[in-house]
Formats: structure tokens, sequence, C-alpha cells
């Protein structure tokens, strides 16, 4: 326990130098070479690839099969409701103030420290790759995607993202579509054209009323949201040739992407465009070994409605770790020291049911 308590006091520091450096998405330098400097303090070599730092455990035999242990050091910009300093890591009340602290700096620490406990171990059962990555927030392209096909094969990953330590064996995925409606120009008093308008309103009203069968126990049914409207219209007497609408679209992991495009293509009157497929939905076997660890701990399985790096990894992975995604992106966010101690626990133990 004293390891721990020690590798505990370790993490917190860290994360109050990580809070200190501002790391908004693409411009995750400073915490890189942050990251990297606690590191070469453990003496531990790393890898660098972009504003991504990895490292394997000391005896990594590639014979073995190998887990990843991810999280992310990017963070969105603090939002205008801020009192305290978001770069100033102040505690109050055993509470660790500033931006990025709940998401997921309290998670990227917890699994070094995890991963620093486990570096030297001799007789492990897997290898151990641990890589803190950059613009998870922005589902940027050169974040884990690009980092990926650097490493060896992995057979699962436990990505930190803050659960409250219970297991986010799914998620939702996202596929934002773009849809345009065509008709014929014409004067309004005419009553000439082919209103383009008229024509989305009618698909506006399909999307509102229609429901996908298969609903998920965990995600519960695919939901579609029209977020944006416009026509090429400038004048009030013309009536639009052209209107465009973009649609947001969670997917539970009962549908493949493919399968509600075609839907749409099959009920609406517009042009289909897919912008992003890139986030899929996700599921884990509920009766993965790591699951049945994370199970084993008190920890409790269901489907989270929010996106993270998870989405990106052509392998399974359980999303997991200390703080509550609903601070993330708050005002004044925060992660409460304890948070960070019991992750480091949790990370340990989980591991172990399986190592």
């Amino acid at each position: 326990m004293d390891e721990i308590k020690v590798l505990y006091t370790q993490a917190v520091e860290l994360l109050k130098q990580l809070i200190a450096i501002p790391s908004f998405s693409k411009e995750e330098e400073g915490t890189a070479t942050c990251i990297a400097s606690f590191l070469n303090k453990k003496q531990i070599p790393f890898q660098q690839q972009g504003n991504n730092i990895w490292a394997s455990n000391l005896y990594f035999d590639i014979n073995k099969p190998t887990i990843l242990l991810n999280s992310h050091h990017d963070t969105v910009k603090p939002n205008s409701g801020y009192h305290l300093n978001p770069f100033d890591p102040i505690v109050i009340e055993d509470k660790l103030f500033g931006l990025g602290s709940n998401d997921a700096g309290g998670c990227l620490v917890s699994l070094l420290a995890c991963f620093v406990y486990y570096y030297h171990k001799t007789d492990l059962a897997y290898n151990l790759i641990i890589a803190a990555t950059a613009e998870e927030e922005i589902s940027g392209k050169n974040g884990v995607e690009a980092l990926i096909p650097q490493l060896p094969p992995i057979n699962f990953a436990i990505v930190g993202e803050p659960t409250l330590l219970n297991l986010a064996i799914a998620e939702r995925g996202l596929m934002v579509v773009d849809a345009k409606t065509v008709g014929v120009a014409g004067h309004a008093a005419r009553n000439e054209g082919d209103n383009a308008l008229y024509k989305a309103v009618k698909d506006i009203e399909w999307i509102l009323q229609h429901h996908f069968e298969k609903v998920s126990d965990l995600l519960g049914p695919v939901k579609m949201t029209v977020t944006s409207f416009s026509t090429e219209n400038t004048q009030h007497n013309m009536v639009p040739a052209s209107a465009e609408y973009l649609i947001d679209i969670r997917v539970n992991e009962l549908y493949q992407f493919e399968e509600v495009l075609d839907t749409l293509r099959a009920n609406l009157n517009a042009q289909i465009t897919p912008r992003s497929t890139r986030i899929k939905s996700t599921l884990i076997n509920p009766n993965h070994p790591i699951v049945k660890a994370g199970e084993s701990l008190g920890s409790i399985c269901y489907g989270s409605p929010t996106t993270s790096d998870k989405a990106l990894m052509p392998f399974p992975a359980l999303k997991v770790g200390p703080g509550d995604s609903a601070r993330s992106h708050t005002a004044d966010e925060f992660i409460y020291l304890l948070e960070i101690e019991k992750g480091i626990e949790f990370y340990i133990n989980l591991l172990n049911g399986v190592l």
C-alpha cells in the first residue's frame, strides 16, 4: 500500500503540472513534453508520434497478448462561466480544480501510475502499453487513430474517461449527414416553381416521427436530430430551388451506419451525403475477462451516451475511470483527490484480475 500512496502523490503532482499547461486539441506540445519528462524521471523509455506519447512494460514479450492503457491529454477551451483560473491547479476542500482535471486528467495520471506499478514486473500474462494521446476532444485524426498503426497488435484496451469507476461497455456512434432537397425556382406571387423548402419540411417531419425498430438495452433507440437548416434565398418573393439541412444521428450498437443511411435514402426527398462516419458505435462483450474483472470489484456495466477514443479502436475496449462525466466541460471543472487515489487502486486491481 505504501507504493500506491507514493504513486498517488506523484500522480496528483503530475496532474497539477498538466492543468497549468494549456493543451487545447491540436496544441498539446506542452503537455506531451510534461508526460515525457514524467516517464524520463521514472527511467521508462518512451516513443513519441506527433503529440502522442507511448511506452511499453520493461519485459515486453511479442509472444504475449497486449493490453493498451489509453487516455488523452488535450482539453476543450474553458467556457465563459469560469470563476477560477482554469490553468491554476488549486485544491479546495479536497477537490483539485482546473481545466482537464476531470476530463480526462485524473484518468490519465491514474493510468500512468498503474502502468508504473506494473512496469518492472516479470510474470505478467499480458504486455502493457500506456498511450497518452492527443485530439480526443475533436476526434482528430492525429490522435489515437494515427498512433494505433505504430503499435504492436492490441488484444483489448482500457480507455480512461470519467465514469465514476463504472464500466462503459457500449458507446453511441455519431454520424453527421448533410441533406439537400432540390426543386425549381419561381416567383412566389405567380405560384411558380417547385419549392425545395417544402420538400425539406416534409423530410424533417418524417425524421421527427421515425423510430428505428431495434432498441438497445444499453443505449436505447437510435436518435436523429435536425440541427441546422438553410436555403440559397435572400429574396422574400422567390421560391427556393434548393434547401439544405444537417442531421445529427446517434446510433446504438445494433445498427451499422450503412443501414441507417439506406433507411434515410429510401424515405427522404433529400440527397444524402454523410459528412462523418468515423465515430462508430461500440460494444465490448459483457463476458469479456476485463469486464468480469471490473464487475468483481463492484462496478456496474452501462451504455455511455458520450463518445471517446474507444470509437476509433479496431479492437475491444472498455471505458472506465475516476471522475464524473457530468463535470466534463463545465465551468470550474474539478476532480476529488480521493477519486484519483481510488482510481489508481481500481486500475491496479482491475488489471490484476487478468494479469
